[in-house]
């Protein structure tokens, strides 16, 4: 559970309460919108969903129009090193003082509101306080990565104008739908019926493609059909210029949204010279990142990989890389493919880390010859005894608290010059 100091409170408070059994109320983040006026949202919204790569998607997106000459304010979660990372200008995060206020500000609309069942979830509230700042500092445009949902976040009340759909698999099968079809309609039902102009798309599998179209059509009344973007014959961005790994796909979505965003703004894309100068500074943390621990020359390289084919994917990136990996050090709760992973490391020599948050279980079997240890036994000189090439692999939360002891930049995803 996050500390719930002055900054961070407004945000995460009332999920902090939350009785058992609770859920989010997206009727009561419509009356916040509606209380802080952002109901119609204040500038152009390209809203990202799927059900993996939807940070890399986001960032790639705003650096495309950052590099267009829009001033694009970017909401992505959750955040690794500090939580001013959730809301951030034209790729660098918001200073502390300008998370404080806007804390303030959702804060204080929220004491005005009439009691509710439900609760306002943190990453819903990120999404408002990225409209808020945008408002604010006289933004062009927003990014915003919604949760885990579609029909189900914050971001469909704000009603994106372009949706960007990244491929849509069997993550939260259960919790989003029994089935991937359904996971499909969930997240295609982020569009808005009268606000949504375009959804890009990568293409999808046999299965979800088609419940994509027909969700679209029925949400926008056949305003809207889905525009498809292969990566495998994207002009932009060049391949060199692509995340490296699975995420490569998520650059090209990210960028082709930016440009249908640009087209219907009426605004020019960015010559190609420009795009891609800011594309080349483009970082994204713990994406098969790599780092330096600090007073040594281990290296660490660290991805948010959360199934067999990410932690395999992984595990070949660094081999090429560095020739071989000395060490893996994987966090995996229960609820993750840690099967998966199991047999991607077989022959590796592997930590399984274990998180403190009381809501995560780790008591999946392991293999009994891997070593265990707890997050917080995590310093620059455990990391540097595991060898001079280690791979950290792992939840998000994991992966931002390696970042951490590394002490990696992560306040600048790109530079628009």
């Amino acid at each position: 559970m996050p500390s719930l100091d002055p900054v961070v409170d407004p945000f995460f408070s009332e999920w902090a309460n939350r009785r058992p059994g609770q859920n989010r109320s997206l009727g009561r983040a419509a009356a916040l919108l509606s209380e802080l006026d952002l109901d119609p949202a204040p500038v152009p919204v390209l809203g990202v969903v799927g059900s993996k790569g939807k940070g890399s998607t986001a960032t790639y997106a705003a650096a495309a129009l950052s590099a267009a000459g829009l001033r694009t304010v970017l909401v992505t979660g959750p955040s690794f090193r500090g939580y001013r990372e959730r809301v951030r200008v034209d790729g660098v995060s918001v200073t502390d003082d300008e998370l404080r206020a806007l804390g303030e500000a959702v804060g204080a609309a929220r004491r005005d509101l009439p009691e509710a069942e439900g609760y306002l979830a943190p990453s819903g509230l990120f999404l408002v306080a990225g409209l808020l700042h945008a408002r604010a500092i006289g933004a062009d445009v927003c990014v915003l990565e919604a949760g885990m949902g579609g029909h189900r976040d914050e971001l469909r009340l704000i009603g994106p104008d372009v949706v960007a759909l990244g491929m849509v698999f069997a993550e939260h099968v259960g919790v989003l739908g029994d089935t991937v079809a359904e996971i499909a309609r969930e997240k295609t039902r982020v569009a808005d019926p009268e606000r949504t102009r375009a959804l890009v798309t990568l293409p999808q599998s046999g299965e979800v493609a088609p419940v994509v179209a027909e969700t679209l059509a029925e949400v926008t009344r056949g305003r809207v059909s889905p525009r498809v973007v292969d990566p495998a014959t994207a002009a932009e961005p060049p391949a060199d210029l692509r995340p490296s790994g699975l995420s490569a796909a998520s650059g090209v979505l990210g960028t082709a949204a930016a440009t249908r965003m640009l087209e219907l703004l009426g605004r020019p894309a960015a010559a190609p010279d420009r795009l891609r100068s800011v594309l080349a500074t483009v970082d994204l943390p713990a994406r098969l990142s790599r780092h330096t621990v600090p007073g040594s020359t281990t290296e660490v390289v660290v991805d948010s990989a959360i199934d067999r084919v990410g932690v395999a994917a992984a595990l070949a990136h660094a081999r090429a890389l560095w020739g071989g990996v000395d060490h893996v050090l994987l966090c995996l709760p229960d609820h993750k493919d840690v099967s998966g992973a199991v047999t991607a490391l077989e022959g590796v020599s592997v930590t399984s880390v274990r998180l403190p948050e009381a809501h995560l279980r780790f008591e999946h079997a392991l293999p009994g010859h891997w070593h265990r240890t707890d997050a917080e036994s995590l310093t620059p000189a455990s990391v540097t005894a595991l060898g001079g090439r280690v791979l950290a692999l792992g939840t998000v939360y994991f992966t931002g608290r390696v970042l951490e002891v590394l002490d990696a930049p992560t306040d600048r995803l790109f530079d628009a010059g």
